[in-house]
């Protein structure tokens, strides 16, 4: 029997695979074991989670939720609310299903220590193997001609599953945060962030429920909604429904942005479109809209670190 010998996550050079005997030293397995074990630092880096395991609902399969408090949380005082999707990926990379994590405690805890967020936490809503049902809405769905329904219907396992994913976070879930934690409830302190298919569901989010959410963060938002092609047949029936549905600018703001690499090369044209959305709703860039593009970033966690101040200062910032 072989083992493959990893010291912080990093294989070890030279010799990769090692014999029973040679590990069989308790002095070689102590060094691993405290050399493996003292470089990792505790997660979140900055500030405390409490996790909910299960959450259960009736809309959606149980999950877990990670729920992030600042340094120095106060339960006399009030907080924001942050709704974040992929909760796995955001805080501790033994998590993460790829080992990347946004480090969104440390984005967060810099900003409001900078002062240029409002004092908030953090609610890290763990995906499921149902992901792209959830993060779909029924409206970029159903309004798709036949010929585009076929082609997503082979990438999902039933119909989408968006609505039910909402009315489970805003029947659900947030009233259970709101009796937990010490938070400011209204629509002007809640906010919404994802990435991908999440940055659908968010947008989706603020179009269907306008009074419960204040604004959201859309990061690298996978307009084309098909994996296989890049036709904007398949979001402009969604971009014609949120030119339809997002409610007016004078009480919200929306953040988009995307790379330049993997999936993101797809976007620019859909973008195009959707900002022209922004701007016949009367959406003003640089005050309650932004679109922000940052070439060379990917389609992935270690990309949206890099970047994932910008959403949370612009939606938290006072």
């Amino acid at each position: 029997m072989a083992f493959r010998l990893y010291i912080c996550g990093v294989e070890t050079p030279g010799q990769k695979y090692f014999s029973f005997r040679q590990l069989t030293s308790f002095a070689l397995l102590a060094t691993i074991f405290v050399a493996a074990h003292s470089c990792r630092p505790p997660y979140p880096t900055r500030g405390s989670i409490v996790t909910i395991e299960p959450f259960q609902s009736v809309y959606v399969s149980p999950r877990r939720i990670d729920v992030w408090l600042p340094e120095g949380y106060d339960p006399a005082q009030k907080y924001a609310v942050l709704y974040m999707h992929d909760g796995q990926n955001l805080f501790d990379p033994s998590l993460s299903f790829n080992g990347q994590i946004w480090a969104a405690d440390e984005a967060l805890q810099t900003l409001i220590d900078r002062g240029q967020a409002k004092q908030a936490i953090i609610v890290g809503i763990w995906s499921t193997n149902q992901r792209t049902r959830e993060f779909m809405p029924p409206e970029a769905f159903d309004n798709l001609p036949e010929v585009y329904k076929m082609q997503l219907q082979a990438t999902l396992t039933d119909l989408p599953a968006g609505d039910r994913y909402l009315r489970f976070i805003t029947e659900e879930l947030k009233p259970a945060i709101d009796k937990r934690f010490s938070t400011r409830s209204d629509r002007r302190n809640t906010f919404m962030i994802g990435s991908g298919m999440g940055g659908i569901i968010s947008i989706y989010a603020l179009a269907q429920y306008p009074f419960v959410f204040g604004g959201a963060g859309c990061m690298s938002t996978h307009w084309p909604l098909s994996l296989e092609s890049n036709d904007p047949g398949f979001s402009r029936p969604f971009l014609q429904y949120l030119l339809d549905n997002l409610p007016p600018p004078a009480i919200h703001k929306v953040y988009f942005d995307l790379g330049t690499e993997g999936p993101d090369r797809n976007y620019p044209v859909h973008q195009a479109m959707m900002d022209e959305v922004m701007q016949n709703l009367g959406y003003q860039h640089g005050q309650n809209w932004i679109t922000r593009s940052f070439p060379g970033d990917a389609h992935n966690e270690t990309s949206w670190r890099k970047r994932v101040q910008h959403p949370m200062g612009f939606l938290l910032g006072e």
